[in-house]
């Protein structure tokens, strides 16, 4: 198999051990991505093919089915405890800022439930952690160790603020602007130092924020397209959610990588 092909001097050239290298990261992303993986393609299937005669409603089973995908990733220790942990606090971190967001009108839930908190379902919370499991799984899968990276209390307090700023923002001014510097300022040295086969790699971990949130972004445009959720503007006909959302991933991933870091411990 390639990715079990060991190289050695005769092996053909170097572009082999490029192309097995990139193959087998590749493999290694679609490991880490995969409770989000599961989340999107249930999203996707049940909004064409979800049958009438079901007894839960959709939202029910996307609740179950998530917890069952956890609990088997868990039994497979494909998923540390640890890293359940995690989940479950970004869980409810998540639930109580849907909680909010859905009271000021910033987007809506279209379909009735019975696993639910007011008007929002108790599955919401697992988009959330989608990210924190993704996190989870690249940093061990990865082996991940960094250089220049910030301080424990300094990525607490940036934490802080971006989450309150999204209560805070519908009443006072916005400061997203000058949370953005302040992750630059954090993070404008940091250097994220990943092993995907024989040799350690190395790369600035600001760029690697932002490929993160363009790919959340993405996913939220396929959570809209399923109907699981809508923004205002998607009420008459789907339509793609605004590049300026990523904006908001961006920061709300910030607040999942401090939890991360925060059990990980950044090694140098």
């Amino acid at each position: 198999m390639l990715l079990s092909r060991p190289i050695d001097s005769t092996t053909p050239s170097r572009a082999y051990a490029v192309l097995h290298e990139i193959a087998r990261f590749g493999v290694k992303q679609a490991q880490a991505c995969l409770f989000g993986i599961v989340m999107l393609t249930l999203m996707l299937v049940t909004r064409h093919v979800y049958p009438d005669w079901m007894p839960i409603h959709r939202y029910d089973f996307l609740f179950l089915a998530a917890l069952a995908a956890q609990a088997i990733l868990l039994a497979r220790r494909m998923e540390t405890l640890e890293e359940a942990k995690i989940i479950a606090l970004y869980h409810v971190i998540g639930t109580v800022m849907e909680l909010f967001k859905t009271s000021v009108g910033a987007w809506i839930y279209p379909e009735p439930g019975l696993f639910h908190i007011g008007s929002v379902p108790l599955f919401s919370g697992f988009m959330y952690s989608c990210v924190g499991s993704y996190l989870c799984r690249a940093w061990r899968l990865f082996d991940l160790k960094f250089t220049g990276h910030p301080s424990q209390t300094s990525l607490a307090i940036l934490s802080v603020l971006i989450y309150c700023n999204f209560f805070a923002h519908h009443y006072l001014p916005d400061i997203r602007i000058a949370l953005f510097a302040l992750t630059a300022v954090l993070f404008l040295r940091t250097r994220i130092h990943f092993r995907v086969w024989q040799a350690v790699r190395s790369v600035p971990l600001l760029p690697g924020f932002v490929l993160i949130a363009l790919f959340i972004w993405i996913a939220e445009n396929i959570g809209t397209y399923s109907r699981v959720w809508l923004y205002p503007s998607q009420m008459d006909g789907w339509e793609p959610v605004s590049i300026a959302k990523m904006g908001s991933w961006f920061l709300l991933m910030i607040v999942s990588y401090t939890l991360v870091a925060m059990v990980n411990k950044p090694k140098a």
